[in-house]
């Protein structure tokens, strides 16, 4: 399981249960199934009336997506690309396509064959960044699917609080006190209910795809750019060096706190002695 997601989920059962225990009479109180049902069916009825049925079918996959921990395995991309790209240029065709038949990455897989059908560079980019604007407009539309449910569910709330009210509107001639606080109790259920849904399950699973998103975008972008650098066939050194760039982890781009200089200095230093 992805660890900031179990974090996550941790730390919402343990808030809303110390919530519970220590702010209410009865936690039982707050379980109200007609109130929840009415924010869970009414959010889904209203998701299958506005995406198609396929689309919101893929509500439990995206959802077990965020859930694992899903790897990138951008090193070992960065390592094939160098040693096909060290073949190519050594001319040894048939070594590049046995490597290339190891190759797990689809995309990278497509531009080395491109590549070495001799494919234009120009056409070889053109149709890698219409993938990754494919990519990245269907995850878009994954995680968008999410931020509506998280509109649907508190809308959904609100709908089952006036139907409490109505409800309490009718035990107000009979001056029950008892009844009608235990009516407006139930009728504020459902408003908690939405809210909690949205802000505790919808919104961050659509927060954590678009992550997701822009991370496998960039290591498309990495592959692109190590294609288009095979293609004009260069030093496979360079190449290594360039595309470890898209994945190094600088705490600022433009200064550091002098800690890695003062190492070097050290170092050299030590191998003057």
């Amino acid at each position: 399981m992805n660890p900031s997601t179990l974090i996550g989920m941790l730390a919402s059962v343990a808030l809303l249960a110390v919530t519970l225990v220590y702010s209410a009479e009865d936690p039982a109180l707050f379980v109200d199934l007609p109130s929840l049902g009415i924010v869970v069916v009414g959010t889904f009825a209203a998701t299958f009336i506005s995406y198609p049925l396929g689309e919101v079918l893929r509500i439990f996959t995206l959802i077990a997506t965020v859930m694992r921990n899903e790897r990138l395995y951008t090193e070992d991309d960065i390592e094939e690309l160098v040693k096909i790209s060290r073949l190519w240029a050594g001319g040894d065709l048939r070594a590049v396509e046995r490597e290339l038949a190891q190759v797990r990455n689809p995309f990278l897989r497509t531009g080395v064959q491109l590549v070495i059908d001799m494919t234009p560079e120009d056409d070889i980019l053109e149709l890698l960044q219409w993938r990754i604007s494919r990519l990245r407009a269907k995850e878009h539309a994954e995680a968008q699917l999410f931020r509506v449910m998280a509109g649907y569910a508190p809308a959904f709330g609100m709908l089952g609080t006036l139907v409490g009210l109505v409800n309490l509107m009718f035990l107000l001639g009979d001056g029950d006190v008892t009844a009608i606080g235990r009516q407006m109790a139930v009728a504020l259920m459902t408003t908690l209910y939405g809210v909690l849904l949205a802000n505790l399950v919808f919104k961050p699973v659509a927060v954590k795809l678009e992550r997701r998103t822009e991370q496998r975008v960039v290591l498309m972008n990495m592959v692109l750019q190590g294609i288009s650098m095979m293609c004009n066939k260069r030093n496979p050194g360079l190449m290594r060096e360039t595309l470890n760039s898209f994945v190094a982890q600088y705490q600022d781009e433009i200064r550091d706190d002098g800690s890695e200089s003062r190492d070097l200095e050290s170092g050299e230093g030590d191998a003057r002695q």
